[in-house]
C-alpha cells in the first residue's frame, strides 16, 4: 500500500514537469553599473503570499522552506534573498550610493519528502528588483521580473551535496549572487532555461 501511494504521487508530480528558466530580460549596461555602490538590498514578502509547513511533493503556496529550522518563513527567506543579491553586487565600488529594493513573488524550495524520493525538482524562485538612488529615492531603472529557477538537487546527490557543506541554501544563495551579477552588467550572463518537474 506504502508504495502504491508513493508510486501515485510521483505520477502527480511528474504531471508538474515543465520548461524553467533564469532569466531577467535586457540586463543593466556594465558602463551604467560601475558607476554605482550599492549600499543596502531592501526585500519586501508581501504578506498576501502564502506559506506552508506541509512536507509533500509539489505544496501549493507561493513560499516553501524547510532547511531552516521552524519559524518566520518570510523572514527567512527574505534574508537569503537579502544576502545572495548583496553578494552578487558587492564588487560595485562607484561614485552613486544606490539601493537595490527587491519585492519577492515566489520562493518554492523543495520539501525533504521530494529532495529524498522525487526523480527531480527544482527551487522556483521569483522576485522585482529596482534600483533607485540611496540619497533621493529617485527610480535610476524601471522594476524589473528576474526569474531565478535553479534545479534541486535529489536522492543521493542531495545527501552528498550536503554531507560537503552544500546545502540548499548555499546553492541558491551562490544562484541568486551570480543572477545578480549578470543583470548589472559584472558577471557571466546565467539566462538559460532547462527542464525539471516542479509546481
Amino acid at each position: 500500500m506504502k508504495n502504491t501511494i508513493l508510486t501515485m504521487c510521483l505520477v502527480m508530480l511528474a504531471g508538474c514537469s515543465g520548461s524553467w528558466v533564469t532569466d531577467y530580460g535586457t540586463g543593466i549596461e556594465a558602463s551604467v553599473s560601475q558607476g554605482w555602490n550599492v549600499t543596502e538590498v531592501t526585500v519586501a514578502v508581501p504578506s498576501n503570499l502564502t506559506t506552508t509547513e506541509a512536507n509533500s511533493y509539489a505544496p501549493n503556496a507561493d513560499i516553501v522552506w524547510h532547511e531552516d529550522p521552524a519559524g518566520d518563513r518570510r523572514q527567512q527567506v527574505a534574508a537569503i534573498l537579502q544576502n545572495g543579491i548583496a553578494t552578487g553586487a558587492k564588487t560595485l565600488r562607484g561614485n552613486r550610493r544606490v539601493q537595490l529594493n527587491v519585492t519577492l513573488e515566489e520562493f518554492h524550495a523543495v520539501t525533504p519528502v521530494t529532495r529524498a524520493r522525487a526523480p527531480s525538482a527544482v527551487h522556483n524562485i521569483s522576485y522585482v528588483i529596482q534600483v533607485v538612488d540611496a540619497r533621493s529615492g529617485e527610480p535610476l531603472t524601471e522594476p524589473q521580473l528576474i526569474r531565478a529557477d535553479l534545479e534541486a538537487y535529489v536522492g543521493g546527490e542531495a545527501f552528498e551535496a550536503v554531507a560537503r557543506g552544500e546545502t540548499q541554501k548555499v546553492r541558491i544563495t551562490r544562484h541568486l549572487a551570480a543572477v545578480t551579477a549578470g543583470w548589472l552588467g559584472i558577471g557571466p550572463d546565467p539566462s538559460r532555461k532547462f527542464s525539471s518537474v516542479g509546481r
